[in-house]
C-alpha cells in the first residue's frame, strides 16, 4: 500500500456502495462528522479541549468567556429596555461540549440579577453524542432555563436576544472546486476495490459542475465581486465553496425576531483565499491537537474544517436579512473587552497565587496569538422587527468598558 492510499472503513465502503461508489465531497464530510453511529461529532467520538482532539478558546479555561460577557452584558441591556417583558435568550449553535455556555451562567448570575428571571440558554446541538455530553455538563445548573432544540424549531417561535456561532461554520460541508483545463471540476471522493481482495481505497475524483452548483457560485460571484478562479490559478489549483453558508444564515435569521448574532470564526479575505498561489485550498483534519491535509483519512475519527471567506460569509448573511455590525480579529476583540486590564490584574495576585496567575496569563495570552486563536475572526450582526426603521439603531460592536 502506498503511503498516499487512504483504507475506507467497513461502515462508509456499505455506504459508498449503496451510493453508486462515489459521492460529492460535502456527502462524505458530513458522513464522517455527522453519522450518528460513526461520525466524529454525531457519536461523540471527538472530544474538545486540551486533552482532546483540538482546542477552542472556552475549552483553555473561562478567560475568554469573562471577557465576551461584557459585550454580551451590553446586548442584553439593550434587549431588555427594547423589550421591557419579553423572554430574552442566549443561542448557542453548535455548543461543543458546553463549555462556553457553562462559563457564561455564573457570570450572567453576578452581572444582571434583576435580568436573570427573564433568561433563558437555548442549546441547538444535532448530534446526539455531543448532546449527552453538553447536558451532563450542565445538569447541575438551576438558576439558568436551558433548553436543547433545533433552529428550524426556533423558527416556528423566534426568539429575542443573541445568538452565538462559535467556530461552527467552518465545519458546515463543504464543495472542492478543481481546476482543470481551464474551467472548474467538483471533487468527488469514490470507492477504490481491487480484484485480489485488498483493503478498499478512499481515492479522490472529479467530474463537471451541475448546473445548481454552477449556477449558485456565479451568483455570489457577482453578487460579491469574486473571481474565481483566479486569473493565474495554475492547473490543479483547488478551493472549497461554502455552499451551505446561505441557507444557515437564513435558518438563523428566521429563528430570531430581534437580537444579534456573532460569528467567531477562522475566515480570510476573498483576495487571499482565492489567490493564485492558494492552490490547495484551507481545508484540514485535527485529530490528538495534530493538524493534518489528509482529510480523507479516518473517516469518522477526525474533525474536518475550511476558512470561511469573508466576503461570501457577509454577503450571505445580509442577503438573509441580517444587518452587519462589523468584523475584527480575536485580539481587537479581547482588547477593546478589558484583555490588558485583565493582564495588568494578573501581576498584582499575591505570590502565593503565582502559579494560577501565569496559568491564567498563558490562556489569555493564546486566545491571542497570531498563531494559534488570535486568527479567529469575529463578525457582529444584528436583526430587528421589519416594523422597525429601515436602518435599525447601531449596535455598539466590541466597545463595553470593563467592569
Amino acid at each position: 500500500m502506498k503511503a498516499s492510499d487512504v483504507p475506507c472503513p467497513e461502515w462508509l465502503k456499505q455506504r459508498l456502495q449503496q451510493h453508486g461508489g462515489r459521492v460529492p465531497f460535502p456527502t462524505f464530510m458530513d458522513w464522517a462528522l455527522h453519522d450518528p453511529v460513526h461520525g466524529a461529532y454525531g457519536s461523540g467520538h471527538l472530544r474538545v479541549g486540551k486533552a482532546g482532539d483540538f482546542v477552542t478558546s472556552p475549552s483553555l479555561g473561562d478567560e475568554f468567556s469573562g471577557l465576551l460577557i461584557h459585550q454580551l452584558i451590553e446586548w442584553l441591556q439593550l434587549l431588555a429596555v427594547r423589550h421591557p417583558e419579553a423572554r430574552l435568550s442566549i443561542v448557542d449553535v453548535g455548543p461543543g461540549e458546553g463549555d462556553l455556555i457553562a462559563q457564561l451562567i455564573p457570570l450572567l448570575q453576578t452581572a444582571l440579577p434583576d435580568l436573570l428571571p427573564r433568561l433563558e440558554c437555548v442549546l441547538v446541538e444535532l448530534n446526539p453524542g455531543m448532546q449527552i455530553r453538553q447536558k451532563q455538563r450542565l445538569q447541575t445548573v438551576e438558576s439558568l432555563h436551558c433548553r436543547w432544540c433545533s433552529l428550524e424549531t426556533l423558527g416556528e417561535q423566534p426568539v429575542i436576544g443573541i445568538m452565538l456561532a462559535h467556530e461552527l461554520l467552518d465545519a458546515l460541508p463543504v464543495e472542492r472546486l478543481l481546476l482543470r483545463d481551464g474551467s472548474l471540476q467538483r471533487q468527488m471522493v469514490s470507492l477504490q476495490i481491487s480484484g485480489d481482495e485488498q483493503q478498499p481505497l478512499l481515492v479522490w475524483d472529479e467530474e463537471p459542475l451541475s448546473s445548481e452548483l454552477e449556477a449558485h457560485i456565479q451568483v455570489q460571484t457577482v453578487r460579491d465581486g469574486l473571481n474565481l478562479p483566479p486569473n493565474g490559478a495554475p492547473e490543479g489549483w483547488t478551493t472549497e465553496w461554502h455552499h451551505l453558508v446561505a441557507p444557515w444564515m437564513q435558518q438563523a435569521c428566521a429563528a430570531m425576531a430581534d437580537g444579534m448574532l456573532l460569528v467567531v470564526d477562522y475566515a480570510m479575505e476573498a483576495s487571499r483565499y482565492y489567490a493564485p498561489h492558494r492552490r490547495d485550498g484551507t481545508l484540514l483534519a485535527y485529530r490528538r491537537q495534530q493538524a493534518s491535509s489528509d482529510v480523507l483519512r479516518d473517516a469518522g475519527c477526525q474533525d474536518i474544517t475550511a476558512h470561511l471567506c469573508l466576503e461570501t460569509l457577509v454577503g450571505s448573511a445580509s442577503e438573509a436579512g441580517w444587518f452587519f455590525a462589523g468584523q475584527c480579529r480575536q485580539g481587537e476583540a479581547l482588547l477593546a473587552l478589558g484583555l490588558a486590564e485583565r493582564l495588568t490584574a494578573l501581576q498584582q495576585m499575591p505570590a502565593d497565587q503565582l502559579a494560577e496567575a501565569l496559568r491564567q496569563r498563558e490562556a489569555l495570552l493564546r486566545l491571542v496569538d497570531p498563531g494559534c486563536l488570535g486568527e479567529l475572526r469575529w463578525f457582529a450582526f444584528h436583526r430587528q422587527p421589519s416594523a422597525a426603521a429601515e436602518v435599525p439603531e447601531p449596535v455598539s460592536l466590541f466597545l463595553s468598558e470593563p467592569s
